[in-house]
Parts: C-alpha cells; structure tokens; sequence
C-alpha cells in the first residue's frame, strides 16, 4: 500500500520514512554522508509513512506512524504519535500519547475484532472505513508546542503556537495559542504572554528563521524576555 504522505513535497532537509529504518528514502543523496541536521530515529524507535524536518530527533521506545513532524521538534522515548501534523521547534516529553487510537463507541462491541477481523479469523478484510474514520481526525501542533510528561491529546484536538500542556494531562479540546492547560480533563491556567506580545512574537515568526539567523539570535534568546525581545525583532 503506497504511504499516505508519500507524495506530500518536501520542504528542503525533510525526508520521508516509508518504515522505520528506511534509510534510503531518508538520505537526500544515494551514499550520502549523514550530517548532524538529518533527523534522526532512535534505534529502537519507528517511524512508519513519516515526512521529518531537519534536527528532528526521535527516541527509544516512540513510533510515529504517519505523521509530519517539523523541523528541530522533538519527541523523546516511550511515546507515540498518530495521525498528526507536528509543527517546527515543537517540545515532547517521555510518554506522551498523541491521538491514541478511538475505538467505535457507537457499536455493540467496542473491542477492535470488528475492524481487525483479519487478526480473529472473523472476515476476509479489516474494516477500512473506520481506519479512514480515525484518519479524518488528525492532531495539529503549531509551532514551539510545549507537551509535559506523560499527557495524552486526543483525536481531532488542535494545539496553537506556543502553548504548553502540562505533566499529564488529557487533551480533549482545541488549546489557543500560548495557553497553558493542565488536568484532567486539561482545563485553562493562564496565558504565557499578553495579548501584544503574542501577537508580536506571530509577527516575527522566528521558528521560521534559518538556521544561522536563530544561531546568530542565540544570545537574545538565552537572556531576553519575550516582551523585549518583541521589541528588538519587531
């Protein structure tokens, strides 16, 4: 079956992963020599039907399957994303889960036997619409998105630029951009910045910024606070 994003087009330095070590689809060069901006899958990790931006990193124990993660995000080990749009500069902790699989509570049965019938020996085929049903509900990230220890986003939910989820949450509604949640089901703490200032920081888009523009920034970023730091970059 041919992937679902194989044929997005690549943005320079992303690379398609057909399967989890799908080293010659990842190379931009037959024989190419790997440098430190490929992304990267931890060997015990997968990435299935993926398109990874450069600086992306992947750690044991995760699988990804047919996600688009942007570049320099992150997701460390024993974790999993589904179905998911990932934007750049995007931070994910040890044991998250994004778009955990739905199971059909509309049904009689809610056990999967009856779209992975294959598996039971009870049909011929799995139920392919409802693989397509969970598909339609995908998880988008903004950019520089912030996700804490071991908290769940459930199918459909968009998380804005900037936000931050807290240590394990359940994400069942839509976050604003550079909103903090927390709890159970996640509940509004607070916004990161003022209005003005998150509208500055939209403005300069610095996740948009090359890599030797950020690098050269580096010093701003590090002792800078985001209201200065809207004023010099405005």
């Amino acid at each position: 079956m041919t992937g679902r994003l194989q044929d997005r087009p690549l943005p320079p330095g992303y690379r398609y992963y057909g399967s989890k070590r799908d080293s010659a689809a990842a190379l931009p060069v037959e024989g190419a020599e790997v440098g430190p901006s490929e992304p990267n899958v931890h060997p015990e990790g997968s990435a299935h039907d993926c398109v990874l931006g450069p600086w992306v990193r992947v750690g044991a124990r995760t699988s990804l399957s047919e996600v688009w993660m942007g570049a320099y995000s992150y997701i460390v080990s024993d974790s999993s994303a589904t179905y998911s749009d990932i934007g750049k500069f995007c931070s994910i902790a040890r044991d998250v889960r994004i778009n955990p699989g739905n199971h059909p509570m509309w049904r009689a049965a809610l056990h999967h036997f009856s779209y992975r019938s294959v598996s039971y020996q009870l049909g011929e085929e799995d139920d392919h619409e409802f693989f397509e049903w969970r598909r339609s509900h995908r998880v988008v990230l903004g950019n520089d998105v912030w996700i804490g220890h071991g908290a769940t986003i459930l199918p459909g939910v968009t998380l804005g630029t900037g936000a931050a989820i807290g240590a394990g949450a359940v994400v069942s509604k839509d976050v604003p951009d550079f909103m903090i949640v927390g709890g159970v089901p996640a509940q509004p703490i607070r916004e990161r910045f003022p209005k003005e200032i998150q509208i500055g920081l939209k403005a300069i888009a610095w996740w948009n910024w090359d890599h030797e523009r950020i690098a050269a920034a580096l010093p701003d970023f590090r002792k800078l606070g985001a209201e200065a730091f809207v004023e010099k970059y405005a």
